[in-house]
This record gives C-alpha cells, structure tokens and sequence, in this order.
C-alpha cells in the first residue's frame, strides 16, 4: 500500500471503532423502527463494543487496543447516564493533555522508572565513563526521576533530560534547578540530535522502537550506545541485556553502534 493510503496509528483504530458502530447500527435501526421501538442503547454498546473487539483481533492489534475497543462505548453509555458536567470532562482532557501528550503525538506514554533501573544505568554509566566524562541523554524524561538521580549521583556525566509534556516538563525543571551537570530541555525527542551523546536512554512503547533505531544508525557516532527499557528493537540482537532486580520485570537492552 502506498504511503498515501496508509492510515496513522490513531486513525487506524479510529475507522475499526467506527466501523463497528456502522454494522451493529446498520443491523439494530430498521430492526427495532420497524417495530416502532426506541433502541436500546445499553445492549447496542455492548454490541458495537463486541464486535469492534472482533475487528481488532481480526486485524491483529495489540492487546491494549483490543480490549479499548472491547469497552470504549460501553464505557461512554455508562458516563452518559452518570450526567456529570461536560465541564469536568474539558478539565479533564487538558489535564491528560499537559501529561500525555507523547501518547497522543507519538505513541510514547508517560513511564516513571523504577530505583532499580536506575542504579542498574548509574552502574552502567560509571563504567563507560571511567575516569573521564560522559553525554548522556533522556528520551521522554518524564519528570526527571531517572535523569536528575544520575546527576545527583555522577557528576562527571553531562546529563540532559528531553521531554515535551507541558506538565511533566515543568515539574522536571523545578525539580533539576542547580545542578550544574543537567540540561532540562523541552523538545521533541524526535528532533534530538543523538549524535551529540555517548549513551541514548529511552523508556518508550514498542510502536516507536523500528523508528529510533533508524534515527540512532543515521546519527549515532560508533562505540556509543543506545539503551532500551523493556522493548528491545525488533529484529536486532542487543549487544547486552541487562537483568534488573525487579517485578514487573524491566531488562535494559543496550545496543552498541556499529562501526566502532
């Protein structure tokens, strides 16, 4: 299919929502108007529910979208009979907003790291260093709690922490003031230039791993190295795994540039 038929991620589950609400109401409107009746519209968002679970599975989404298919109406007929203020729901799509935006714009949602992980990177970053420095960079920093830690705790790493939620973004920046060793950057971590750094962190989803490791092969310098929290990249052997004490459990896969 060429690229100008292909559909986003988003809009991709948005024609299987809407097309699943299409054959339940196409089958259910002249069903029950031909019996003078008004549609029940608990059952039909089980329905349209049910069957866009079946769209989803048949299309071979990851699980996550299946089951948001499976309760997404159901999930809005139950609000609706709540009869909360629409006001509340604005507050509550801003809020999301200023903390999810990754979500919405790339796919990358909001992880904390665990203090494990981060001993398990300061471990790893204190032996690449040596007794010299070292550039090190956040993708998604979040609100800082991996990127300041690491400052705290190595000060001959130039850290620098990248994060374009507005909210996160600020409370990382308050939370980073007077460390001399920390850059707080708001950007898009697709907009980074990793050639600039000796090690690449980044805690994402799977949906973006194909694209970061093509983004670091282009711009990675040779011998530096890219680490993964939880995904690895599909079809590429890392040059380590490393275990993390922790449950869930949370491996670190570090991928070496070639060409060194």
């Amino acid at each position: 299919m060429s690229d100008s038929f292909s559909f986003s991620p988003a809009a991709r589950q948005f024609a299987l929502q809407a097309a699943a609400a299409m054959l339940v109401l196409s089958v259910a409107w002249p069903y029950y108007g031909w019996q003078a009746a008004a549609l029940p519209w608990a059952e039909t968002s089980y329905a349209i529910g049910c069957v866009g679970f079946a769209f989803a599975t048949l299309s071979r989404q990851p699980w996550w979208w299946r089951l948001i298919h499976l309760l997404f109406l159901p999930a809005v007929w139950f609000t609706h009979q709540l009869q909360i203020d629409p006001g509340w729901f604005l507050a509550a799509f801003i809020l999301l907003l200023l903390v999810y935006r990754g979500a919405l714009s790339g796919q990358v949602p909001l992880y904390l790291s665990n203090r494990e992980t981060v001993a398990a990177l300061a471990e790893l970053l204190e032996q690449r260093a040596g007794s010299g420095s070292l550039r090190f960079v956040d993708l998604g920093a979040g609100i800082g709690s991996t990127v300041i830690t690491l400052a705290d705790h190595l000060p001959q790493v130039h850290c620098r922490g990248v994060e374009n939620a507005p909210l996160t973004w600020l409370i990382g920046r308050l939370l980073a003031v007077g460390r001399p060793n920390l850059q707080w950057q708001w950007e898009d971590l697709w907009q980074v230039d990793l050639g600039q750094h000796d090690v690449v962190y980044a805690f994402l989803s799977p949906a973006p791993m194909p694209q970061l490791w093509e983004k670091a092969l282009r711009e990675m310098a040779p011998g530096s190295l890219l680490v993964s929290n939880s995904f690895p990249v599909p079809g590429v052997v890392p040059s380590r795994v490393i275990e993390v004490p922790c449950l869930p459990a949370r491996p670190l896969y570090c991928y070496e540039m070639p060409g060194a």
